[in-house]
């Protein structure tokens, strides 16, 4: 486990989890804030982008009171990335996360999966800043980050394609 707050616990991803994720990522209500719905993941797309690829992400599964409610992931920015967003030397996080157990949306868990994930990056990685860039249109998302202390930085102009166009996008973060 990688960390525990309460009734939610952050873990490694395993082998198991892939039938979490083929059902979360073709639910077309889930898909529409993550990925996108023309974009649905069967067992061999999840294996390939979860299970193969050989990046410095930390991927990982969501619990709450013992039951999988969704993913969160975490990679130390690239100098690339770093470049691109404007920042120097700074030990900089980021993550992605999403609650694919729709009945959990609107209850608090992604703020305290989020505002968990900020406390542990800055704790055991020493994480400076921890960065997102979540769509300009998910309002839900961006009210949440708000309350977990993430500030609007600047615009990524059509930064992701998502469902056919690329979207504007904000690039926020929590500064230590």
């Amino acid at each position: 486990m990688l960390f525990q707050n309460g009734n939610l616990k952050v873990r490694k991803l395993k082998e198991k989890d892939k039938y979490f994720l083929v059902k979360w990522l073709s639910d077309l209500t889930v898909l529409e804030f993550y990925e996108g719905r023309d974009n649905p993941f069967d067992l061999d797309k999840v294996n390939e982008v979860f299970y193969v690829s050989k990046d410095d992400t930390v991927k990982c599964i969501v619990e709450y009171e013992d039951n999988e409610i969704g993913y969160i992931q975490y990679y130390q920015l690239d100098d690339e990335t770093k470049k691109e967003y404007g920042y120097l030397d700074d030990n900089i996080y980021g993550i992605d996360q999403f609650i694919g157990e729709v009945k959990y949306w609107n209850k608090g868990f992604g703020t305290l999966l989020v505002t968990s994930m900020v406390k542990y990056l800055i704790e055991h990685k020493q994480a400076d800043r921890v960065v997102m860039d979540p769509q300009m249109k998910n309002t839900r998302a961006l009210k949440c980050y708000k309350k977990c202390g993430f500030k609007k930085i600047r615009t990524l102009p059509k930064h992701e394609l998502h469902e056919g166009e690329y979207q504007d996008c904000w690039l926020i973060e929590y500064k230590n």
